[in-house]
């Protein structure tokens, strides 16, 4: 737990590789189109849990793999954001299953240090193209949901992007109180 607090506390942070591509504002609302690069993460599916509850409990498991719960001992440091995968459910709930994944940082890309949590999967994701936007403060449920549809009224219906699931990203960890940034992203449909 130390190693954890210590880790997200102290380390420098590693943001994950991308390149922004284009803003635009529609309206009030301001979006990026980015592209990220491929590579691995840790990542823990939660299952049967409200959203803000599953999703803490993924990222928390997360911090202490980063922070040295691994089989090496090792402090990975910390890399920004923590993603949340969700799929939104009637009346724009979110589905009581979320993959909370973070990008291993590059030090350890190619050669990752072992979960001794046996729910942390390391899975490596190819590069994707997104569409973001950003909000502040602390985010639940609510926020992401409210978030998500004004990025989807903005995209409006002839951008081709993923409308099964959309991606919700924490840049800051959980003790720090001001300036937090929050993202949503949809993933582009690549042709």
């Amino acid at each position: 737990m130390f190693g954890m607090i210590t880790n997200s506390l102290f380390s420098q942070t590693e943001n994950r590789p991308c390149q922004t591509l284009s803003t635009e504002t529609k309206g009030e609302l301001t979006f990026e189109e980015r592209k990220y690069e491929a590579g691995n993460y840790a990542s823990v599916t939660i299952s049967g849990k409200p959203f803000d509850q599953g999703s803490s409990e993924g990222a928390l498991k997360l911090l202490k793999y980063v922070g040295g719960s691994n089989e090496q001992g090792l402090q990975l440091g910390m890399t920004a954001p923590v993603s949340m995968t969700v799929q939104p459910g009637e009346g724009d709930s979110l589905q009581p299953t979320v993959e909370v994944q973070i990008r291993i940082p590059n030090k350890f890309q190619e050669n990752v240090p072992k979960p001794t949590d046996e729910s942390i999967e390391i899975k490596h994701q190819e590069g994707m193209t997104v569409y973001s936007t950003q909000f502040g403060g602390y985010a639940k449920e609510a926020q992401w949901a409210e978030c998500a549809g004004k990025l989807r009224a903005a995209l409006g219906e002839t951008v081709s992007y993923r409308r099964d699931f959309y991606v919700c990203a924490g840049y800051d960890p959980p003790m720090k109180p001001v300036g937090r940034k929050n993202e949503v992203w949809f993933l582009k449909k690549e042709d």
